[in-house]
C-alpha cells in the first residue's frame, strides 16, 4: 500500500500535530547530520536515533527514509583518499539498521553538473512562487570522459564497502537522481541502469524523484522510468511533485503545484501502483502559499490531501 511520508522539521509540536492532523503516515530526514552524534563523531549515536524514533510514533509517524552523512565532492574528485567519509557512511548504515530504519540514501559530490542553469522563483495562478531553472545560452565546459570514468570509480569503490554493510544491516540503499538532470550526469537513466548492473544486490535502489526526472524529459520518461525500475523492485521511495516544461522540450523547467503542471499526477501514481510500489511517496518542494508561517505549511495540506484523494480514486 502506498503511503505518504513528509519532512522532518525538528520535534515541533505544532508541524508534528499538523502533519499528524493531515493524515501522513511517515517522516523522511534530508539532511546527512539530522540526528545526534554526526556532527561529534561523523555518525549516529543509536539512543539519539531511537530517542527521535519515539517521539515520533507517539505521533503515529514512523521513518521512512534517513540519509546517511555525506561523501564530500573532495573525496569523490580524489583529492583525499581518507577513507573516514566511507567508514562513517557504513557505521551509520549499522545503527540505522540497529535501530529498524528502511531506507537510507547516500548523497555523494559531484553527481550533478551545477551552473548549467539559470535559477530563480516563477509566478504562478494568483502570485505563488516556485523554482524554476533555465538552461544558460553558453554552456560551461563539461568533465571530460577520464574525470568521469574516475568520479565511476570512486563510486563503486564506495559502494562496494557501503551495499555489504546495508545488506548486513537491512537497511535499503537509495540513490537520488542527479539534479538538475542534464545529460551526463552521474545518475541520469543510464546511470540508474549502470549501478545496478554493477551492483545487483537486492539492498541497491533508487529514491526516484518524479519532478527531477521529469526535468530531463517530461512524464513519458517518467512512466518509462517507473515501468523499467519499478518492475525490477529498485524504486524505495518515490520524490512526488509537478511541473511546467522540461530540459528537452523547453530549455528549462517550472515546478509547480501537483494538479498546475504538465503531468497527470493520477497517471503518475497509477503508474506506480502497476509496478507494485508500496513504499511512501513525499511531496517535497511545495511552493509556499498565501497564509503559511514557517513549516504551517497550506501548500502542504493541499499537496497531502491531493495525494490521498488520488489514493482514495483508485488513481483512476
Amino acid at each position: 500500500m502506498i503511503r505518504i511520508s513528509v519532512w522532518y522539521h525538528g520535534l515541533d509540536e505544532s508541524y508534528l500535530r499538523l502533519v499528524t492532523q493531515l493524515g501522513a503516515d511517515a517522516v523522511d530526514f534530508g539532511a546527512g547530520d539530522a540526528f545526534p552524534g554526526v556532527r561529534e563523531q561523523g555518525y549516529p549515536d543509536l539512543d539519539g536515533v531511537l530517542a527521535i524514533k519515539r517521539a515520533l510514533r507517539s505521533w503515529g509517524l514512523e521513518i521512512n527514509r534517513v540519509t546517511l552523512p555525506d561523501i564530500p565532492a573532495g573525496f569523490m574528485a580524489g583529492e583525499t583518499d581518507d577513507e573516514v567519509w566511507v567508514e562513517n557512511a557504513c557505521r551509520a548504515t549499522a545503527v540505522f539498521g540497529e535501530a529498524g530504519v528502511p531506507i537510507a540514501r547516500l548523497r555523494v559530490g559531484g553527481d550533478a553538473m551545477p551552473h548549467r542553469t539559470q535559477t530563480h522563483m516563477a509566478v504562478h495562478r494568483g502570485g505563488y512562487r516556485a523554482r524554476a531553472e533555465y538552461r544558460h545560452w553558453a554552456q560551461p565546459t563539461l568533465r571530460s570522459p577520464e574525470a568521469v570514468e574516475d568520479w565511476w570509480g570512486r563510486f563503486c569503490h564506495v559502494y562496494e564497502q557501503l551495499v555489504p554493510a546495508a545488506e548486513d544491516a537491512g537497511v535499503k540503499l537509495a540513490i537520488h537522481p542527479s539534479d538538475t538532470p542534464y545529460a551526463g550526469t552521474a545518475f541520469d537513466s543510464l546511470g540508474f541502469h549502470r549501478v545496478i548492473d554493477a551492483f545487483p544486490s537486492r539492498a541497491v535502489g533508487f529514491l526516484y524523484c518524479i519532478g527531477t526526472r521529469a526535468e530531463a524529459g517530461g512524464s513519458a520518461l517518467v512512466l518509462d522510468e517507473i515501468n523499467t525500475f519499478g518492475r525490477k523492485g529498485r524504486i524505495f521511495a518515490v520524490h512526488f511533485r509537478n511541473l511546467r516544461g522540461s530540459l528537452a522540450t523547453a530549455g528549462g523547467f517550472e515546478e509547480v503545484l501537483l494538479d498546475d503542471g504538465d503531468m497527470n499526477m493520477a497517471r503518475i501514481l497509477r503508474a506506480l501502483q502497476l509496478v507494485g510500489f508500496d513504499g511512501c511517496v513525499n511531496p517535497d518542494h511545495v511552493p509556499a502559499l498565501e497564509g503559511d508561517h514557517g513549516d504551517i505549511s497550506l501548500g502542504l495540506a493541499y499537496s497531502v490531501g491531493y495525494i490521498k484523494a488520488l489514493l482514495a480514486a483508485g488513481a483512476v
